[in-house]
């Protein structure tokens, strides 16, 4: 279950990357379409963080379930 959790974080990392590289291709053509790529962008780092310290807190709270 944690394997899962920690690929999903990175699920969301990689998204967020691919949303930059968007925003840099295409920011010089047209910068009204880069608007939901800057939205994907900030959503994905911050769904990043946010399963990343929840993963942390699963891991301690199972971590000392264990003891």
């Amino acid at each position: 279950m944690i394997k899962f959790l920690r690929y999903t974080e990175y699920l969301y990392l990689a998204v967020a990357i691919i949303s930059i590289y968007k925003i840099a291709v295409l920011w010089s053509i047209d910068p009204k379409e880069t608007y939901i790529f800057i939205f994907f962008a900030v959503v994905s780092v911050g769904m990043f963080l946010f399963r990343r310290r929840y993963r942390k807190r699963f891991e301690e709270r199972k971590k000392d379930n264990q003891q």
